[in-house]
């Protein structure tokens, strides 16, 4: 993409409306989430891995059986034509930055963020600048997290908020970004507290307290005592819904987000995370198809996926009033997910108590989830069905092994056919070979040492051309989407509707308009792409009925 000169004139505008018309009708699927630099094919050749981990085992709720580590960011240089790793740079101060345990890369910018997980002190989170041969130059000073044992973030469509989860005291915070630099503007902006102040009941294991590790009767009672919020994920249509997997509770939160203020407002409803059978479920992780209207999440617990169809007429209910300045109150006790199926992870003969759930991931293809055990040690993959009367619904391709123990997170380069897994009870970082017509994973024999790794991010890198703004006389800065169900016009970025036919331009000098465009623009063009396969996959069907 030239971010130079960027026009639209009439003719192109009605041509790429009618066009995603036309192929949105045909596939009756819906307008796919925000794309992630991550899932970017085109830059797959230049990519940097950046691995963190464990360094202070006493500070953690669960209890890590590796190695500590003494400098807990690891930086590599992927190589696609093999799948083999390069080590560019290991740095940290384990006291300085104990535990970095998430890390998002940011959409635009050649900058990663992580945050530090310790159940005794508030986490932080860090910004870095990351450089084209591994170099970590921190951003400003690290912003308190606002809660222990930070575990989740997330950017919103924007780009203006980072949000964090922390899991031992169960807050939500909203950090305000640079959207020039991707610095973090701290404090914290806003805060939400779902146990209202009171104390976490839990003790740390240095106190006596469980392992969360273990997946007895007794650490689940002592786990599922507190609410643990564990991730917080923005719906990908439109961005007004953030949801909260919760621990403690079974339970998925649903949240107003306020994309105006970045403000997680209030809990608009809440559903149980799987079948309600009695036994605990766990939810750890929320992960939304890319193309059709599904969500994934994961229960740590009860080793299970629940799959959930999505409403998207709510959420365009939703920010239809957000518009019109109505009270978002009146959506209390409506769900935008609805349970369809709960499958199990792990196979049926294996005892439950013997594993837990940590990453789940759908492929950037839509046709695979993948879930890593650990207990089982082991990747599990699943085919999402596409017939229309199981879409969304997955059925199990196998389970392959990891090749080291305690598998806590997994990570598909760029190009989505290698998978990079951190073992983190056996100090190793393994790459297999995902196969993208079968799902069947194979060992490449790429090994890494790295201690207690416990999250890999994938950081494809922005060239400097990408990353120069937009010449200011010479930008379209804000393309409009005219909702015609409601009769609404939403700013790009805010509002994605799968009948959005008319497009209007505005121009107004505003760099975060002109970055929100822009990462607007890649996400249609990659919409349109994955819209353009499935309209030939349909006619190739439609051809072999014919015959």
């Amino acid at each position: 993409m030239d971010n130079k000169v960027i026009s639209i004139d009439k003719k192109q505008t009605m041509t790429l409306s009618t066009m995603t018309s036309t192929v949105s009708n045909a596939s009756n699927h819906s307008v796919s989430q925000s794309v992630e630099r991550e899932e970017m094919g085109s830059l797959a050749e230049n990519q940097l891995f950046l691995v963190t981990s464990y360094s202070d085992f006493d500070l953690l709720a669960h209890g890590p059986r590796g190695s500590p580590a003494k400098h807990p960011l690891y930086v590599y240089r992927f190589h696609p034509s093999d799948g083999s790793l390069v080590l560019l740079n290991i740095v940290g101060d384990a006291k300085l930055i104990p535990n970095p345990a998430f890390s998002r890369i940011h959409p635009r910018l050649n900058v990663v963020y992580t945050c530090t997980e310790d159940i005794y002190h508030n986490g932080v989170v860090i910004a870095y600048a990351l450089g084209p041969n591994g170099e970590l130059e921190q951003l400003g000073e690290p912003v308190d997290a606002g809660g222990t044992s930070t575990c989740y973030l997330t950017i919103d469509r924007a780009g203006t908020h980072l949000l964090c989860v922390n899991y031992w005291d169960s807050t939500l915070a909203s950090i305000p970004i640079d959207t020039d630099t991707g610095k973090l503007l701290g404090p914290i902006s806003h805060m939400y507290d779902p146990k209202e102040g009171q104390k976490v009941f839990a003790e740390g294991r240095s106190n006596g307290g469980v392992n969360h590790s273990c997946n007895d009767d007794s650490t689940i009672r002592m786990r599922q005592a507190d609410p643990h919020s564990h991730a917080l994920v923005l719906d990908p249509f439109i961005g007004v819904v953030a949801y909260v997997p919760d621990l403690g509770k079974d339970v998925i939160r649903e949240f107003y987000y306020s994309r105006s203020d970045g403000k997680v407002e209030f809990e608009f409803n809440k559903l149980p995370s799987g079948l309600c059978s009695g036994m605990p479920d766990g939810p750890r992780y929320i992960h939304f198809h890319p193309t059709s209207n599904i969500a994934y999440v994961v229960n740590e617990l009860s080793s299970t996926i629940a799959v959930f169809e999505v409403d998207r007429a709510l959420l365009q209910e939703m920010v239809y009033a957000e518009k019109q300045g109505e009270d978002m109150r009146q959506f209390m006790g409506r769900s935008t997910l609805k349970l369809i199926q709960s499958i199990k992870t792990i196979p049926n003969a294996f005892p439950t108590e013997m594993n837990t759930c940590g990453r789940i991931c759908v492929h950037k293809s839509g046709h695979f989830v993948v879930v890593s055990n650990r207990g089982h040690q082991s990747i599990a993959v699943f085919r999402v069905c596409r017939t229309q009367s199981k879409r969304g619904k997955l059925v199990s391709v196998g389970y392959f092994h990891t090749r080291g123990e305690t598998p806590r997170h997994f990570q598909f380069d760029a190009s989505g056919q290698y998978l990079l897994v951190a073992n983190q009870d056996s100090d190793s970082i393994a790459v297999f070979n995902f196969n993208l017509s079968s799902g069947d994973l194979k060992y490449t024999g790429n090994e890494y040492r790295v201690p207690s790794p416990n999250f890999v991010c994938c950081c494809p890198m922005q060239r400097d051309d990408e990353a120069e703004d937009p010449a200011d006389d010479h930008v379209v800065t804000n393309i409009c989407l005219v909702d015609n169900k409601a009769g609404s016009v939403a700013s790009s970025g805010e509002e994605e509707s799968d009948n959005s036919c008319v497009m209007a331009v505005e121009a107004q000098p505003n760099k975060q308009q002109e970055h929100a465009l822009e990462s607007e623009l890649n996400r249609a063009r990659q919409e349109i792409d994955d819209l353009k396969k499935q309209l030939a996959e349909l006619r190739v069907v439609g051809t072999t009925l014919v015959e």
